[in-house]
């Protein structure tokens, strides 16, 4: 039904029809009016209406004719027709509920009860509107049920298989990344093994040893769940590769198994944002007697990469010199620090303000290394 209802008045004295047609419009219906029987069917014909008030002493066509004639209309079989006559006279009330019509009121009438039944059969119009539409829907959803169920088992196998394969991706690689390579045809060739140049982020939290020693269980599994909920966010923003957790320590990769045009700036950017993170949460363990800083550091090179584990457990993970070179320049960081070696320095120092703090004797490495610090972005 529409909004608002649309009502067709139908009377031979304009005076009535007048005042029929401000009541109605005043009660924020459309009206559409008619003075004799065939003026009524052109008009019913025409504009489809909600409601029919039909007086049944009228020229031309009486209103019973009328309604027998709209009730043969399929358009017509539930729209609701109050009659009106003039008359107290049984016969015509009679008549005219057997014709088909759903009330009736006699004139003189009060124009409250008119307001009223109008009300109460376009309630009754809306209600039969609502069982039609879901009836069709009912028939629709029927038929696409059918059609679902011919390959529902084909489905099921295809969608189990889909997430048993996500599950395994996801649990060491962003689900942007894992996305991506579960579309792919050549997932397995993608997860074997393969040297490629990576940037690799190492990050840990500083004093970590210290408080688990004198805090409670729950207080350090607390901190490392903040923790870990921060950075974790960050990784899948920056479609890093979470290659393991090592404690309170994170290892990512950037460019692997996907490659990334700007790998080394993402990972600068990434620890840029890490840093601001840890340094809110930091604030909140300081209100709780946790004094806990965060250093991090970036490496750029070569690495072998791929799946290692058994047939139970299976995890993705890069061997080389630059994973070890990110993680000493994370355990020379000073709280709140980002170090970087001189290849990723190349890179981003034209977007970051960064300073050299010389040289560095890396435990494992036989020569100094030459590292800086990353300020923040240049504005």
């Amino acid at each position: 039904m529409r909004s608002p209802p649309r009502i067709l008045a139908v009377d031979d004295v304009p005076e009535n029809l007048d005042i029929v047609r401000m009541r109605l419009e005043a009660h924020g219906y459309e009206v559409v009016t008619a003075m004799d029987g065939e003026e009524a069917l052109t008009q019913a014909r025409e504009h489809l209406p909600d409601l029919i008030l039909l007086d049944i002493m009228m020229p031309k066509l009486d209103g019973i004719s009328v309604l027998k004639i709209l009730k043969q209309d399929q358009r017509f079989g539930f729209v609701p027709i109050i009659l009106l006559t003039a008359k107290a006279d049984r016969t015509d009330i009679v008549a005219g509920l057997d014709a088909g019509g759903d009330d009736y009121l006699t004139k003189p009438f009060d124009q409250a009860a008119l307001i009223a039944r109008v009300r109460s059969m376009l309630r009754i119009k809306a209600l039969h509107d609502v069982v039609q539409d879901q009836t069709v829907q009912l028939a629709a959803q029927t038929k696409q049920l059918e059609n679902w169920n011919q390959s529902l088992a084909q489905k099921v196998t295809e969608q189990v298989t889909e997430i048993e394969r996500m599950s395994r991706l996801k649990r060491f690689l962003s689900p942007q990344v894992a996305d991506v390579i579960a579309a792919s045809s050549e997932q397995e060739d993608l997860l074997r093994s393969h040297r490629r140049e990576v940037t690799v982020l190492f990050c840990d939290l500083r004093g970590f040893t210290a408080f688990t020693e004198i805090a409670e269980p729950e207080e350090v599994m607390a901190v490392l769940h903040e923790f870990h909920h921060a950075l974790g966010q960050l990784i899948d923003r920056y479609e890093g590769t979470l290659e393991r957790f090592a404690g309170d320590g994170l290892l990512t990769l950037f460019n692997d198994p996907l490659s990334c045009p700007d790998h080394t700036m993402r990972a600068v950017r990434m620890a840029v944002e890490m840093r601001e993170s840890v340094e809110v949460l930091a604030r909140t363990w300081r209100k709780r007697g946790h004094d806990l800083g965060f250093g991090i550091g970036i490496a750029l090179g070569y690495a072998t990469l791929g799946k290692i584990g058994f047939e139970r457990r299976f995890d993705y993970a890069a061997v080389g010199t630059v994973t070890n070179l990110a993680s000493r320049l994370c355990d020379e960081a000073k709280p709140g620090q980002i170090l970087v070696d001189q290849r990723v320095f190349n890179v981003i120092e034209e977007t970051f303000d960064a300073r050299s703090i010389g040289t560095l004797n890396l435990k494992g490495f036989r020569r100094a290394v030459e590292a800086f610090e990353i300020i923040g972005a240049r504005s």
